[in-house]
């Protein structure tokens, strides 16, 4: 007779109990209600502000209140704050986690060769990962902007560029750790290849510390695109929360609202996902699982 296996038993596999002891902290939670609220914004912008949030709705310069049909203000050009906060929330959020898929594309792949097979392959990616660090990425995400047209697409690609060696070297690390392990050892002797054993048996084990990582990334990225358009390298046919910034630096002096709004969202969506990031740092622990379990 069959002996049901411990975990079926209590009803809760590894990733329900991350989850529960994710859900259980109150900063994780906070954090992920807040990213929800942003992602319902950036999912029903054309809803909440409907129509072209770069098109010239009022007087330029009206401050928050001034008028009902702008209930934050105009900017310099008389666009609506509202809209472009509203329609930024989605330009944001699409660099950050684009951004953030071209960095773990690269990282994942560049760190996984080197640390699965070691030798030579590693010595030379290990160098072209030491190259790109030798300049720091925000400089480098500039140059690469500066040399193309600054798109939005060539801003998440310049961004996912940068970052991809922290990425690497945390791959790097956690499949050293883990190619002697006994279930490599043992898809080995079954017969499976490289591949199989790199993305089947090695990568899922190594996904924790890379989720984490993952979420600071996105908030990264997203700040590093609020540096470009501050110096103004940003996409003039979209809608961000950092192309906000920049076009009305001039006017901190005289009108603050138009920086500090936009400012505020960014510092919140950041704030978000670090309390999502210690959230799933301390769930994915596996000390912290058992004191959860207990």
């Amino acid at each position: 007779m069959l002996t049901p296996c411990p975990t079926r038993i209590r009803g809760h596999s590894p990733g329900a109990r991350a989850l529960r002891a994710l859900l259980r902290d109150p900063l994780a939670a906070l954090g992920i209600a807040i990213l929800l609220v942003v992602a319902g914004i950036a999912a029903l912008a054309g809803v909440i502000s409907p129509g072209d949030p770069l098109d010239m709705a009022g007087v330029p310069l009206q401050w928050p209140g001034a008028d009902p049909a702008h209930p934050l203000g105009t900017d310099s050009l008389g666009r609506d704050v509202l809209a472009g906060l509203v329609h930024g929330t989605r330009a944001s959020l699409m660099i950050g986690l684009t951004a953030a898929a071209v960095s773990l594309s690269i990282g994942v792949a560049v760190g996984a060769l080197a640390g699965y097979f070691g030798g030579y392959i590693d010595n030379a990616l290990v160098r072209m990962t030491e190259l790109f660090q030798t300049v720091p990425g925000f400089l480098l995400v500039i140059v690469l902007v500066a040399i193309h047209t600054p798109t939005l697409g060539v801003i998440q690609l310049a961004i996912g560029i940068a970052a991809w060696p922290e990425i690497a070297r945390l791959v790097r690390a956690e499949f050293r750790r883990l190619r002697d392990s006994d279930f490599v050892l043992a898809a080995r002797a079954a017969g499976f290849g490289d591949g199989h054993i790199i993305l089947h048996e090695v990568l899922p084990n190594a996904l924790p510390p890379l989720i984490v990582t993952t979420s600071i990334l996105i908030a990264s990225a997203i700040l590093m695109e609020s540096g470009l358009s501050f110096l103004g390298m940003s996409d003039p046919n979209v809608a961000s929360w950092g192309a906000m910034i920049g076009g009305n630096r001039e006017h901190i002096g005289s009108a603050w609202f138009l920086t500090a709004l936009p400012g505020a969202a960014i510092a919140t969506v950041v704030f978000a996902f670090n309390l999502l990031g210690d959230g799933l740092n301390d769930a994915l622990n596996p000390r912290l699982r058992r004191r959860v379990d207990q």
